[in-house]
């Protein structure tokens, strides 16, 4: 016999990622509007303090990520901090949802991930989406683009310096990814199917070239900041100081050179479409707009 609809428990929610800025944001806004999510964590000391539901696991640690999605319905998985292992741990963070029963699984991965992407971290996101397809766990896949809020941290004393040419980017501001993220879980949550499969471009409302990017910042903020071109050659040579690994560097060049491509020439509605509201610009972002 079937329970009653007020008496039906609500589909178990799970963020990862629930520290940092997308996944704190989607937690905080399912808090306020119910399902009170599951937070997923690997230090429960960082865990907000409303948290009643916690538990810890590395994205790469499989027994305790089973352990810590069991009764598990639907499941943020915000993409793990980058490393070289990050496709390694994103495979088994997936087997480990697959084994725990996981319903459905909505992953932030990359626009225009491939595995020929200019972008080099976009092609662990390929493969990413392409275990999920495998795993047999529904799936849906925000596909970012760069997030606005991190423009301005591309200056190095004011100059923002890399191979980009005259490429466009439409950012999207981290906010929006959050919101996007937690009107698809609502509606899953409430039996809404449409996002089954689903794979939404999020976008900022313009795509601007590094340049325009500098102005706008130097507007809003008033800190004086520009554009210069850089050849291949002089990217990789500034940043050798660093002494990263090459699969970081390269990451780091790639994020101009996919720019210079056009491949992150886009902009596109699903952001509006997702939550009823336009996205920020990046004059709105570092105007305070949220």
């Amino acid at each position: 016999m079937s329970l009653p609809q007020h008496e039906s428990p609500s589909p178990l929610v799970a963020v990862t990622g629930a520290t940092g800025k997308v996944g704190g944001a989607v937690a905080e806004q399912l808090r306020a509007r119910g399902p009170v999510p599951r937070l997923v964590v690997r230090d429960a000391s960082r865990a907000p303090g409303w948290a009643e539901d916690v538990a810890v696991a590395a994205y790469g640690d499989y027994q305790a990520a089973t352990a810590a999605l069991a009764g598990v319905d639907v499941l943020l998985m915000v993409s793990a901090s980058e490393s070289a292992d990050r496709l390694a741990q994103h495979r088994t963070f997936i087997d480990a949802a697959a084994a725990a029963g996981v319903r459905h699984v909505v992953y932030t991965s990359f626009l225009g991930a491939a595995p020929d992407a200019v972008f080099t971290l976009a092609r662990t996101h390929w493969a990413t989406e392409e275990h999920l397809r495998a795993s047999g766990v529904g799936l849906t896949l925000l596909r970012d683009s760069f997030y606005a809020d991190f423009l301005p941290e591309l200056a190095v004393d004011g100059v923002i310096a890399g191979p980009a040419g005259q490429g466009r980017v439409g950012t999207v501001a981290r906010a929006d990814v959050a919101r996007a993220a937690t009107a698809v879980i609502g509606d899953l949550v409430a039996g809404d199917r449409r996002h089954d499969g689903a794979v939404y471009e999020l976008t900022g409302p313009e795509a601007l070239t590094l340049a325009e990017a500098a102005a706008v910042i130097t507007r809003a903020t008033g800190r004086p900041t520009v554009y210069r071109e850089q050849t291949l050659e002089e990217a990789y040579a500034s940043r050798s100081v660093y002494g990263a690994p090459d699969w970081e560097v390269d990451a780091w060049v790639s994020t101009y050179t996919a720019i210079a491509s056009g491949a992150l020439d886009r902009v596109t509605d699903d952001v509006e479409r997702l939550t009823g509201r336009r996205p920020l610009s990046l004059a709105q972002l570092l105007a305070g707009h949220h």
